[in-house]
């Protein structure tokens, strides 16, 4: 998912069958996090679109960007978005460090899910994330909790990123409020995950 492996790491898209017995409704998902109708999205590092297509049916006629460096997976999200009948998604290939000059408009919401925890060097991501934001905007960012592996168990495997990568909500807020980001509202996604929005400030 997202950039390359080397660039985010241990961000492949995971396995739909345990991905759907961790969140079985992530419109619901979305809707804790405050997303709505009109609010356009960019999804970074989208994979299949577990997310997107019920990003877009949640925000229509709003435009959900689609952003991923592996076509067949943007493949995926197109077949899938002619299957249930969305119209407004839009998918982009590219390298997520560059997401500014991949949109072609900013969006009212940009969401990274279980991605955060690979990326390099997240402050200069974040800053990429604050301008392709509208004033005002939101970034949502979805994260493992900082527990070990074999205790984020699903359909009786450990999973999720290995326990030096992860971080706490604090770790989170320490690397993205540099990038002009304002406190984050903390949301709980049970049962291994946090979600932290945080509020695009005035242009510094």
């Amino acid at each position: 998912m997202g950039a390359p492996v080397d660039r985010f790491q241990n961000t492949r898209q995971p396995d739909r069958d345990w991905w759907c017995e961790l969140w079985p409704d992530p419109a619901a998902v979305l809707r804790k996090l405050g997303l709505e109708a009109g609010d356009s999205l960019a999804d970074v590092g989208c994979g299949d679109g577990y997310f997107t297509i019920p990003a877009a049916e949640l925000v229509a006629p709003a435009t959900v960007y689609a952003i991923d460096a592996d076509g067949t997976m943007l493949d995926e999200i197109d077949a899938g978005a002619i299957e249930r009948g969305v119209e407004n998604v839009v998918t982009v290939s590219g390298d997520a460090r560059e997401l500014a000059s991949l949109l072609p408009e900013r969006v009212d919401v940009v969401l990274i899910a279980n991605t955060f925890h690979g990326v390099e060097a997240p402050t200069a991501f974040a800053e990429q994330v604050f301008r392709s934001l509208r004033p005002g905007g939101r970034f949502a960012v979805v994260n493992w909790h900082d527990r070990p592996a074999e205790e984020t168990t699903v359909l009786g495997e450990p999973r999720g990123p290995p326990s030096a990568l992860r971080m706490t909500p604090d770790e989170t807020r320490s690397v993205v409020a540099p990038a002009g980001f304002e406190a984050a509202d903390e949301v709980d996604l049970p049962p291994y995950h946090y979600g932290l929005v945080f509020r695009r400030s005035h242009d510094r």
